[in-house]
């Protein structure tokens, strides 16, 4: 018998945070992540940074203002732990909704009160935390209050249809990071973005471009979850008229799609509020992979190799761990030893080499 590739419902939210309040946020995910489940939906994929909100305010407001710093400091105080209290609600529901869920947070790591990342928690079927991504590099306004993710979080998770990855925003077209996640052979992709860009840019136009490339790429679905502009994101951020004839343009605009292994669109969403569900049979992605397998067979380890640090990284090294590494002398100390050891040895040799007589 031939083995068996699962059916699936994946789930792609469009739909806007509580502002800045993580406990209202987290209600308002929870609530998404069990309609999901009666719709009898398999993965649900959330927008960037979805609790408390994506800090979309460094586009429009001074970013060393007052109220820049006030709503980032809200932003610290609303962001999440994990585990906490909030990742424990958020378990319960993908229990209770049978569901795989992939939630974009603004984490801080507890005990801190400064750093925080930008991350999607993932958390599978019985409610269990698999895992989580951070971004890697934060892009643009997002350095003044986001770090660049550790590297243990570049990786995908199994679960009970295969392997699941994700990323945020801009670091869905990053090649090196796409290569770094093939390698992983993820069946289904969770691209998370907020709910716009600048003036700049038009973001969903930016979505599609980034992903269906991406999927191309990794052989995968992948789900795009994006957040959306409220009255209130107007309000806050405008500060001139082109401000507020951006925002209100953009509030207009949809996101939200379910992209194919071939690249195709398989859907998408209106504009507002709403959830999008697209069903797939996951052995379409083998075609398509044994024609271009980038991790595997269409490509050339003699000619190509990508270097992946998996350590994460650490500015304190505590006093015994540091003893521990000094005791242990360097390459070139060691190579300094032995040819010192091999010069004594040479010249104690004449007096070692005891006499033969006749």
């Amino acid at each position: 018998m031939s083995d068996t590739y699962k059916k699936l419902r994946l789930a792609a939210v469009q739909a806007a945070p509580v502002f800045l309040d993580r406990d209202a946020s987290v209600e308002k995910a929870c609530q998404l992540i069990r309609e999901a489940g009666n719709q009898g939906a398999d993965v649900i994929g959330f927008p960037e940074g979805f609790i408390p909100t994506h800090p979309g305010w460094f586009n429009f407001i001074p970013d060393v203002g007052d109220e820049a710093l006030l709503m980032s400091r809200e932003l610290f105080k609303n962001a999440v732990e994990v585990p906490s209290k909030a990742t424990d609600s958020l378990c319960r529901a993908c229990r209770d909704a049978n569901i795989i869920a992939v939630v974009g947070i603004n984490e801080k790591i507890p005990g801190t009160t400064g750093t925080m990342y930008n991350t999607q928690l993932f958390i599978g079927r019985k409610g269990e935390v698999l895992g989580k991504h951070q971004k890697m590099v934060p892009t643009n306004g997002e350095r003044l209050v986001h770090t660049g993710g550790q590297a243990s979080t570049m990786r995908a998770f199994q679960t009970d249809f295969g392997a699941i990855s994700g990323m945020l925003c801009g670091e869905n077209s990053n090649p090196l990071a796409q290569f770094a996640l093939a390698v992983h052979y993820p069946v289904v992709h969770v691209a998370s973005w907020p709910a716009h860009f600048n003036e700049s840019y038009v973001m969903q136009e930016s979505i599609l471009v980034a992903t269906r490339g991406l999927a191309y790429s990794l052989k995968s679905f992948v789900i795009n979850s994006c957040a959306v502009v409220t009255d209130e994101l107007i309000d806050r951020y405008a500060r001139t008229d082109k401000d507020r004839d951006y925002l209100t343009k953009a509030k207009e605009l949809a996101g939200a799609s379910v992209i194919g292994p071939k690249g195709q669109i398989l859907g998408e969403l209106g504009p507002g509020e709403g959830i999008l569900y697209v069903d797939v049979d996951t052995q379409d992605v083998i075609i398509p992979k044994l024609i271009h397998d980038f991790a595997g067979h269409y490509n050339r380890p003699d000619v190509f190799q990508v270097a992946l640090a998996t350590d994460d990284s650490r500015l304190l090294i505590h006093v015994e761990e540091q003893k521990k590494h000094d005791s242990l002398p360097s390459n070139l100390e060691s190579e300094q030893i032995k040819q010192q050891q091999l010069q004594h040895e040479d010249h104690r040799q004449p007096k070692d080499v005891p006499l033969i007589s006749k």
